[in-house]
């Protein structure tokens, strides 16, 4: 037997019902498996910036800075030296660091259900029937999600909390993206970038009939 929850059009009023896998968004959240994604995730988004150089790269160096006895001084083959100012630097951090993990899809798409599953059990998950704007307003963009946080989140959310909400959509169209891409606290990603960091990093989640619908189709294994 699926989930059930209330489906609502653009302004905020009840639309009908939709029955909800428990494939995706109905399994116990494994925190251990959520973490180890959200843990892979950034370190192959991390960038390697840091980088020291070691004494085979610094410049100079290639001649002996004095004779090897005779001069009362401690022996020295070469200013590149990590002993010298301007010599190289003992086990500072280079850019050959690799930061890259490995997880196994299945685990992946385990833990992004695991986080749906979590939106829905916190009354965190708001269905549309569809996201249709025709021009670009962002005004009318941020109506249309006042009415949704006044109407339909108002319940789990506290009034002074900042506003945290992720949208995903398929629809290509550019009204809507660029009309609310200057929102404070929301952001749009189409279904082909879902990721466990913006899951995790957003407190609400909103999205349209149609995109239930494929992701059904593609983590529970269900047909279109």
């Amino acid at each position: 037997m699926g989930i059930k929850l209330n489906v609502y059009n653009q302004a905020a009023s009840k639309a009908g019902t939709v029955e909800l896998s428990e494939k995706v968004f109905g399994l116990k959240v494994n925190e251990s498996l959520v973490h180890q994604a959200m843990v892979t995730q950034m370190g192959n988004e991390r960038q390697v910036l840091a980088h020291t150089k070691d004494r085979s790269e610094v410049r100079g160096g290639g001649r002996k800075p004095w004779r090897q006895k005779g001069t009362g001084r401690a022996r020295v083959g070469s200013s590149r030296s990590p002993l010298w100012i301007g010599g190289g630097v003992t086990f500072g951090p280079t850019k050959d660091r690799n930061f890259k993990k490995k997880i196994n899809r299945k685990m992946k798409q385990q833990a992004i259900c695991m986080v749906l599953s979590d939106r829905v059990s916190n009354d965190s998950l708001v269905i549309l029937d569809k996201l249709d704007v025709k021009e670009y307003k962002t005004k009318t963009i941020n109506e249309i999600f006042k009415n949704i946080e006044s109407k339909v989140l108002s319940k789990q959310n506290d009034k002074k909390a900042k506003r945290s909400i992720l949208i995903i959509n398929d629809d290509k169209g550019e009204e809507f993206k660029y009309s609310v891409r200057n929102l404070a606290g929301i952001k749009n990603i189409n279904l082909e970038n879902i990721n466990i960091i913006d899951l995790l990093n957003h407190q609400n989640l909103i999205v349209t009939e149609n995109v239930v619908k494929k992701l059904e189709a593609l983590y529970g294994g269900k047909t279109k």
